[in-house]
């Protein structure tokens, strides 16, 4: 575990993001990267996240602090990180990619770098910025959003080994993939439900009858 949270590993994370296609095929061949780290950066993302709907400036936020629950927000992002994970590995291994699952987990957490640091840039300019200026505050976390899309596009492109037209149809199959888990999974939660809810009638009336 030491060795995966080194310095090294975090310089190279930096390196990363200022030169993705590189970053990416050394994580993907030289094993330069960190599972670890990419999952410290997925929950880093998360609190930026909560931290901007919390503290963005009234002028750019209508969100009521006291309806935002930092803790379901950050299992939220976990399970959506760990869903396009699963789904981007099980469609790429019907098309004969090369990256493994870890390689998928680093590339997708290393890429909420840039989307990271500008929302806690615009939460932090929201506090200074009038009505005419709330452009500017979209414009910085767009930046960072659309640099995270770049990096993410860019990191499963290399560690597949894949031409950018079969990345494009990748991203697309994943996000049916995505849906398809998400849609059995609600099936499965509410099946669960039914069965408790049975089971637990059952209960009750024997209790009663007793």
């Amino acid at each position: 575990m030491k060795q995966l949270l080194s310095k090294d590993k975090w310089k190279f994370m930096l390196y990363t993001v200022s030169h993705p296609a590189d970053g990416y095929y050394e994580i993907r061949h030289r094993e330069r990267g960190s599972v670890p780290i990419a999952l410290i950066l997925v929950v880093l993302f998360s609190i930026a996240w909560s931290i901007n709907r919390i503290s963005a400036g009234f002028v750019v936020n209508s969100i009521d602090p006291r309806e935002v629950n930092s803790i379901s927000e950050l299992f939220t992002v976990l399970l959506f990180f760990v869903l396009i994970c699963v789904s981007n590995w099980s469609i790429t291994c019907l098309m004969d990619g090369k990256g493994r699952l870890k390689d998928i987990i680093i590339a997708v957490g290393y890429s909420t770098i840039p989307a990271t640091v500008c929302i806690l840039i615009g939460t932090l300019f929201s506090q200074f910025v009038s009505k005419d200026e709330a452009a500017f505050y979209t414009m910085i976390c767009g930046i960072g959003i659309a640099y995270t899309l770049f990096m993410m596009l860019i990191g499963i492109m290399t560690v597949h080994s894949f031409t950018l037209g079969k990345t494009i149809i990748t991203i697309f199959l994943t996000i049916v993939a995505l849906l398809i888990i998400i849609f059995i999974l609600l099936l499965l939660v509410d099946l669960v439900n039914q069965v408790y809810s049975f089971l637990r009638s059952i209960y009750q009336e024997l209790m009663f009858r007793a």
